[in-house]
C-alpha cells in the first residue's frame, strides 16, 4: 500500500516494514532480535528454527525493495547479547546496505559491537521535515516516524466476532509502526476522528475505517 507524507512516497508492507522511494531507505521497528533465544533460555517452549525467522522475514523484505539504506526505529535486539548476535553479525555482513539504528529502551548492547559492523547508531534521527525515534514523539514542524508501542488493533465482525491484527497507525504528524519481529505481541489502539489505521494481513496492507 502507498501513501504520501509531505510529498514523499512510503510503500507500506506487510511485514510492517516501509520503503521510502525517494530516498532508497526501508524503515523497520521493533525486531526485538535475540528473543527467541531469551525465551528458549527461560525454557519457553518455541521452535529452535523460530531464531531465524526474523532473518529470513528481513531477507525477504530486502529482495522487495532494494533499498540503500536501512533504518531500525529501535529495539533491534530484545536485551543483552545472546547467540543471535552472532546471526545478526552474518547477516550485516552479507548486505552492502548502510544500517542506522535509532536506539530503543531495549539496546543496551554496547555501541562498540555495533562500530565494528559499521553500524551507525543515533538517539534520533531528522531527515529533511521527518524526525524518526523509538518513542512517539511530537515535535512541532516535523512528521514523526516511530515504534514501541507495537500497535494492533481488534476489529468487530458480525455477532460477536472479533478479528486481532497489527497496524500501522497514523495520527495527524506521525506514523507508528507495527513490530517486525516474531513473539513481540500488539498493543491495541484506540484511533480517534483524525486518525488512520493501515492494518497488516498476510498478503498486504489495508485501510480500514475506525469511525
Amino acid at each position: 500500500m502507498k501513501i504520501v507524507i509531505h510529498n514523499q512516497n512510503f510503500i507500506l508492507h506487510q511485514s510492517g516494514a516501509a520503503f521510502w522511494q525517494e530516498k532508497k531507505i526501508l524503515l523497520i521497528s521493533d525486531v526485538h532480535l535475540g528473543k527467541v533465544a531469551h525465551f528458549r533460555k527461560h525454557g519457553i517452549g518455541i521452535p529452535k528454527d523460530a531464531i531465524f525467522e526474523n532473518f529470513i522475514r528481513l531477507d525477504t523484505v530486502l529482495d522487495v525493495f532494494t533499498p540503500e539504506t536501512i533504518v531500525f526505529l529501535g529495539d533491534l535486539f530484545h536485551s543483552k547479547m545472546n547467540k543471535e548476535w552472532d546471526f545478526f553479525v552474518e547477516w550485516s555482513q552479507q548486505h552492502t546496505q548502510k544500517i542506522i539504528l535509532v536506539e530503543g529502551n531495549h539496546d543496551i548492547i554496547s555501541k562498540e559491537y555495533y562500530a565494528d559492523l559499521n553500524v551507525e547508531i543515533y538517539s534520533e534521527l531528522v531527515i529533511d521535515n521527518f524526525l524518526l525515534t523509538h518513542h512517539p514523539t511530537e515535535e512541532e514542524g516535523y512528521f514523526n516516524f516511530c515504534g514501541h508501542l507495537h500497535p494492533g488493533i481488534q476489529l468487530r465482525g458480525m455477532g460477536r466476532q472479533f478479528l486481532s491484527l497489527a497496524c500501522f497507525f497514523r495520527k495527524p504528524n506521525q506514523l507508528i509502526f507495527p513490530a517486525f519481529g516474531e513473539f513481540t505481541g500488539n498493543s491495541y489502539v484506540i484511533p480517534t476522528e483524525n486518525d488512520k489505521v493501515y492494518v497488516i494481513t498476510k498478503e498486504e496492507v489495508m485501510e480500514v475505517a475506525v469511525n
